[in-house]
């Protein structure tokens, strides 16, 4: 009784070490990112454009914040996290007729998205990964004119990202990550994340 005992912690010790080997014994992990070419910095570009096509004006001094996300996941087992992101982002521009300045046009918007992650290889140092998310982004936009005629207006949508390809490297807790994708994270996503 007392080998069987012994064996059965000894196995018990292994399948804990392979597991801690792997990273696998993180199961939180919490991290923020900056994304390039969001949806919405794209739809407010292309908003613009046509407004101000309309208008027959032209837009000048295009500032894009970029979309900065936080995250949290949590590992219902090595391969697939379940959690939740949330983001801020901004885009400006000036309206031009000709050489006059007529105003400026101001988007921000904040998300929210449920997300799961699909971590396909998960090493101590080194893991490769898919995320999904969807959700709702609150935006507002208003129009700052030079003559007075200010203007603003607030919406709800759908959202989403598609992250097919994410790479992460570091220490078994904290970790660089860069993904390629689509949505409102942005189609390049830099970060760091921590894992608990």
């Amino acid at each position: 009784m007392k080998r069987i005992m012994m064996t059965a912690i000894a196995a018990l010790m292994a399948v804990m070490s392979v597991n801690a080997q792997n990273g696998y014994d993180t199961r939180h992990e919490i991290g923020i990112s900056y994304g390039f070419e969001c949806n919405s910095d794209i739809i407010s570009s292309f908003g613009g454009a046509l407004g101000n096509a309309m208008a027959g004006a032209q837009s000048r001094n295009e500032s894009h914040v970029g979309t900065i996300m936080a995250e949290y996941f949590y590992h219902l087992s090595p391969s697939v996290g379940v959690g939740a992101m949330a983001g801020f982002g901004q885009h400006t521009e000036d309206s031009y007729l000709g050489d006059s300045k007529l105003g400026e046009n101001t988007d921000t918007y904040f998300t929210f998205m449920p997300a799961v992650k699909f971590n396909w290889l998960r090493k101590r140092n080194f893991g490769m990964y898919s995320k999904l998310a969807a959700g709702i982004t609150f935006s507002k936009f208003k129009y700052d004119s030079d003559n007075g005629n200010d203007d603003s207006e607030n919406n709800t949508e759908f959202n989403w990202q598609a992250s097919l390809l994410g790479i992460e490297a570091g220490s078994t807790t904290l970790r660089a990550f860069g993904e390629l994708g689509f949505g409102e994270q942005g189609m390049l996503v830099v970060g760091l994340r921590y894992k608990f």
